[in-house]
């Protein structure tokens, strides 16, 4: 798996890099940026695109969230997942706006980092830090308008959860990993993933947040 580091801290990029290499994996990194301008300059002259990007927030001359604004719509095929330090709830959900699929901390450790990376490039989840996908979650309970939940129509119906659908889907709007769901509910990890993929696929979305919506207007959870 092809992997892009953008962070405009030379020291955070080399220990992001050992921490990868700390644990078993295939993941080559094949592009580092200083931050969103070098970013997009090196998407652009290069052939060899990367599956997945970890993209800090706060840079010079361009942070993360404009950065995925922009390349978001020109590299449809690639992920985007925020690794900073930053928790605020306003960088949070404009950067869940703006078109990342999962939001992590630095702090994090390197599995659940590079579990993260599988996750988003299977179209499996949409990673999130515990403390994360809480103020998600209080975001989502407090909104009034539900767009996502309203794009369907009845030429695409969504279709109605299971019962363990629901139950793995509160568990992850809790923060837990799939490993943490899989030993909750008696599980393995794989059938976590695929459970995920199909209330994707029956909701008719590609994100946590959009199923959330969707699941809390029908009150499903």
């Amino acid at each position: 798996m092809l992997i892009a580091i953008v962070d405009d801290k030379p020291y955070l990029r080399n220990s992001l890099k050992e921490k990868l290499s700390s644990v078993e994996n295939d993941i080559r990194i094949i592009m580092e940026a200083r931050d969103g301008t070098d970013f997009l300059k090196q998407m652009k002259s290069t052939a060899l695109k990367p599956d997945v990007v970890l993209m800090d927030i706060e840079m010079h001359e361009m942070n993360g969230i404009e950065a995925i604004l922009r390349a978001a719509p020109l590299y449809p095929s690639v992920k985007f997942i925020m690794l900073t330090v930053f928790d605020d709830d306003e960088k949070v959900f404009e950067a869940i706006k703006a078109g990342a699929h999962g939001y992590l901390l630095k702090e994090e450790s390197a599995q659940n980092i590079i579990d993260a990376i599988y996750q988003v490039h299977e179209d499996a989840g949409a990673p999130m830090s515990p403390g994360i996908a809480r103020k998600a979650w209080r975001w989502l309970t407090s909104l009034t308008a539900q767009p996502a939940a309203e794009k369907t129509s009845a030429k695409n119906p969504i279709e109605p959860l299971s019962e363990r659908e629901k139950e793995i889907l509160k568990c992850s709007m809790e923060g837990k990993e799939y490993a943490q769901i899989a030993e909750q509910l008696f599980l393995s990890k794989h059938t976590v993933r695929q459970h995920m993929k199909n209330i994707y696929a029956k909701l008719h979305v590609s994100s946590k947040v959009e199923a959330l919506q969707i699941s809390l207007k029908n009150k499903w959870i």
